[in-house]
């Protein structure tokens, strides 16, 4: 099948996000705030249903579809903080976002399209509120530990030391 068909593309959109990788490397080993994690988790947890509905319809037309093969540079995010890792999650939510509109563009009105255009629309949406959810979590838990943070003279949060300057 050629990679024009919007199921394949869809599924090389959603599966070799980094989202999934941490998943499948598993999520609650990364050390981090245990509400990035849950928020993860449900991101992955509705993107696999959409992967495993156009993986059902693309084999119904008898089109094999392969594992996700996830970019090397993601085997460089074990044992780090997941709190750290939420910005790039997000950017490639917005890229899935983006890559969605896409599909939808270029998809034709045949009852293949028409199904796959809806499963698209519902996986942007999906991409979404997700997106939404993780920036909301990610500011509560950052102002959390703002909020820990012990306070300079002033009554604002204690920056951390400045690096000596060398004398001249």
């Amino acid at each position: 099948m050629p990679p024009s068909d919007p199921l394949v593309r869809l599924l090389s959109v959603l599966q070799p996000s980094l989202q999934m990788y941490l998943a499948d490397s598993g999520i609650w080993s990364y050390p981090g705030d245990e509400e990035l994690k849950l928020a993860l988790a449900d991101v992955v947890g509705d993107q696999r249903s959409l992967v495993e509905r156009a993986a059902v319809a693309l084999e119904h037309r008898g089109v094999t579809v392969s594992p996700p093969a996830y970019p090397i540079t993601f085997t460089s995010c074990h044992d780090v903080d997941i709190r750290s890792l939420v910005p790039r999650v997000i950017e490639g939510l917005k890229d899935q976002l983006a890559a969605c509109d896409a599909i939808v563009e270029s998809t034709g009105d045949d009852p293949d399209g028409v199904f796959a255009k809806g499963l698209v629309r519902e996986a942007r949406a999906t991409s979404q509120r997700h997106l939404d959810v993780l920036r909301q979590v990610a500011d509560a838990e950052r102002l959390r530990r703002a909020a820990h943070r012990p306070a300079n003279a002033s009554g604002s949060p204690a920056s951390p030391p400045a690096s000596p300057t060398p004398a001249s």
